[in-house]
């Protein structure tokens, strides 16, 4: 069954911490530092994101997005105003996730074109995110989807980061 991308709710909460933290463990195993994806907890994660929904959402601005099949969460995403404006980038997608059992599947995609659509229609000309050095699977979906490195990098908890952007309008 094709996914159907939709606003997440607060009961989307456990869903969304599944796909990421499963998603982290398979993505990120031999990039990230193997206890940290061990210290990963699925239960925590939905308590911290229900305490915090109200937070997350104050911000008109930002999308906070679940794909769903068959009544479950299978990917998600959030994006809205960038943390920092570079060069005139306003826009940034800060997550996108997709269940492993989905990769490849069309998730991924239905999410990454909401997103654009979203942060367009919000007034963003250009958006950047940034990806793990080394997730080859990213990297390869970002260029596809006509997301390019630019040059930028950062360095944060022991992990390395490269920064793509996109033109999203002209």
């Amino acid at each position: 069954m094709t996914a159907h991308v939709r606003d997440a709710r607060i009961g989307d909460a456990a869903g969304i911490a599944r796909v990421r933290i499963e998603t982290w463990r398979a993505a990120y195993s031999g990039l990230v530092p193997q206890e940290v994806l061990d210290r990963l907890d699925i239960e925590r994660e939905t308590a911290h994101r229900v305490e915090r929904w109200d937070e997350y959402h104050a911000d008109a601005g930002s999308h906070d997005l679940v794909a769903v099949a068959d009544g479950e969460v299978v990917g998600w995403a959030f994006a809205g105003r960038a943390r920092e404006v570079l060069d005139g980038v306003t826009g940034e997608l800060f997550a996108i996730y997709a269940h492993t059992e989905r990769w490849s599947r069309g998730v991924g995609h239905a999410l990454l074109t909401e997103v654009e659509r979203r942060l367009v229609a919000d007034g963003h000309r250009r958006a950047y995110l940034w990806v793990l050095a080394g997730n080859q699977r990213a990297a390869g979906f970002y260029d596809t989807h006509g997301w390019h490195l630019d040059g930028g990098e950062k360095h944060e908890e022991g992990l390395h980061e490269l920064r793509r952007v996109k033109l999203l309008r002209d």
